[in-house]
């Protein structure tokens, strides 16, 4: 039996899984084991790399199908998603929700029919799960402000004001992610002129935000938190689009490649790498020990369930080839296209510098 990815859409009802569309994608007489239901494709880590990378590991482990679904920003979808899963058969959830506390019924719906949940990336609330795969995202926020405070600092800017452009109000990582930031930036005197969540971590809104605050706050904005690439990536748009030169520090998070030629042309200060293979291949091999009837431990609990969490990584300028480049997250090549061949140059990056 040849291993092969299902699709799941929201257009999938209960009743079309017990037909011909199920059939005609899955093994005949066989059922998918695996779901993995991601949160959105706005985020570009999603696509580039925790999908292929999770699927890769578990064709290594077995013959396994993965039934794979994107819930685009919508809870609603993402329900019908896990529904459409469990009627299918699946045999454990992986599940990375869009909204924390909706996913409850999730897990609820999934214990009933005996199939364990693993929580992938953020945690779902209520409990009940049976593992917990992610990062130490108070250490995310944490970094980005260390980031941000040392280059107002270096600045000489330490007396400027800085706007907050938070995550999803839906996302649980958010929360971890400003309590961390929060912390660093109140133990420094940093002051925060105004702060926004993110509905959908989307970069259109956090643009439109940034543009408002530009009208009120002008020459008083000396940074810009950015909890992730996407919102910073909005941000600095919003900062071009008023002519605002020079640009403030802006932070960001997943090390996404237009975030790295941000980093190299000076549009963005810093990102977080956060070591993408390995969080998904250790998904991977928990969701093929359920499968496989294995116990699963983790080196800590989280909430009552058994966790990895991984350890983010700040990147500057001066971090990319020993950080993105020596793991292999993005080569030389990937990040130095003909636009940016000059940053790169003057960034001393060069193409034998490829792992």
């Amino acid at each position: 039996m040849q291993r092969r990815t299902l699709l799941l859409t929201a257009a999938f009802a209960l009743a079309a899984l017990a037909a011909a569309p199920l059939t005609s994608c899955a093994p005949v007489g066989g059922t998918p084991e695996i779901a993995l239901l991601l949160p959105d494709k706005k985020t570009a880590r999603y696509e580039t790399f925790d999908r292929p990378v999770f699927e890769e590991r578990v064709a290594e482990r077995g013959d396994y199908d993965v039934l794979y679904a994107n819930a685009d920003q919508d809870a609603a979808k993402q329900q019908q998603q896990a529904e459409s899963a469990l009627a299918a058969g699946v045999k454990v959830l992986v599940l990375d929700p869009v909204d924390a506390k909706a996913a409850a019924t999730i897990v609820s719906a999934a214990a009933a029919q005996g199939v364990p949940v693993v929580a992938y990336d953020r945690l779902v609330e209520g409990g009940g799960l049976a593992y917990y795969i992610s990062f130490d995202n108070v250490r995310v926020g944490e970094l980005q402000a260390e980031a941000l405070g040392d280059a107002l600092a270096a600045d000489g800017s330490e007396d400027g004001g800085i706007l907050m452009v938070n995550g999803s109000p839906t996302d649980s990582n958010a929360a971890l992610f400003r309590e961390g930031a929060r912390r660093v930036l109140d133990e420094r005197g940093v002051t925060v002129l105004a702060e926004y969540s993110t509905p959908d971590w989307s970069p259109d809104k956090a643009q439109d935000w940034v543009a408002g605050q530009i009208s009120q706050y002008g020459d008083r904005i000396a940074a810009v938190y950015a909890a992730n690439d996407g919102t910073a990536s909005g941000a600095i748009a919003a900062l071009r689009a008023a002519d605002v030169d020079p640009l403030p520090i802006v932070t960001g998070q997943d090390a996404e490649l237009t975030a790295i030629q941000r980093i190299l042309t000076g549009d963005q200060y810093m990102t977080v790498y956060k070591a993408l293979r390995p969080q998904a291949r250790r998904a991977a091999d928990v969701a093929v020990d359920l499968v496989e009837g294995r116990a699963v431990t983790g080196e800590l609990e989280v909430d009552g369930t058994p966790a990895t969490l991984l350890v983010p990584v700040a990147v500057r300028r001066d971090d990319i080839l020993t950080t993105i480049v020596a793991d292999g997250f993005w080569t030389v090549e990937d990040i130095c296209t003909p636009a940016y061949a000059a940053a790169c140059a003057a960034a001393g990056i060069r193409e034998d510098d490829t792992p």
